[in-house]
């Protein structure tokens, strides 16, 4: 069974066509990339999967429905550009995304925890994001994508600012969040 299918989709910037015919499924419990050159359009069909952006055509249905604001609910987004707070501490902003996405209280924090430790940052949770490294943001940005428990992941260049041995663990998370 299908969970997502991209239908037909097209998107253009002034004179510039930044999507042009792209489709495909997705089925439940697989794991999906898209794969190309810089500038062929793969961050902005994400955006329109997110509903971040409208398609000039085209359909985007998840389980059979057009996607809506409920999508995002569901959905763990991990975007091209880090969106922390530089501010704020790790656990600080673990929980704040965690009660934007409606998650909150000792499960959550209990969540949290297990995250960090396994991100090898159990020691960083009073820690300042700016003081953070980007490979250490990385893996708070993907925390956040996770921590809620979504149904369906989007992750846009996930292994950016990543070392080798931390990629490899990014990568055995998402295949464990698949099984």
């Amino acid at each position: 069974m299908n969970i997502l299918e991209v239908k037909n989709l097209y998107k253009s910037f002034d004179t510039i066509k930044a999507v042009d015919d792209v489709s495909f499924n997705i089925k439940q419990g697989s794991v999906f990339g898209l794969i190309g050159r810089n500038g062929a359009g793969k961050t902005t069909t994400l955006r329109m999967m997110m509903n971040i952006y409208t398609p000039d055509s085209g359909e985007i249905l998840l389980n059979g429905k057009h996607i809506d604001n409920e999508f995002k609910k569901k959905v763990g987004y991990l975007p091209e550009e880090r969106g922390l707070y530089k501010k704020m501490t790790v656990m600080d902003t673990l929980l704040f995304f965690a009660d934007v996405k409606g998650k909150k209280g000792t499960n959550i924090k209990k969540r949290a925890n297990e995250f960090l430790e396994k991100f090898d940052l159990a020691d960083r949770k009073t820690t300042k994001i700016q003081d953070l490294s980007k490979g250490n943001q990385q893996k708070i940005q993907f925390i956040i994508t996770i921590l809620h428990d979504p149904e369906f992941l989007v992750l846009d260049e996930p292994f950016t600012g990543l070392d080798p041995i931390n990629t490899d663990l990014l990568r055995q998370i998402i295949i464990d969040l698949r099984e």
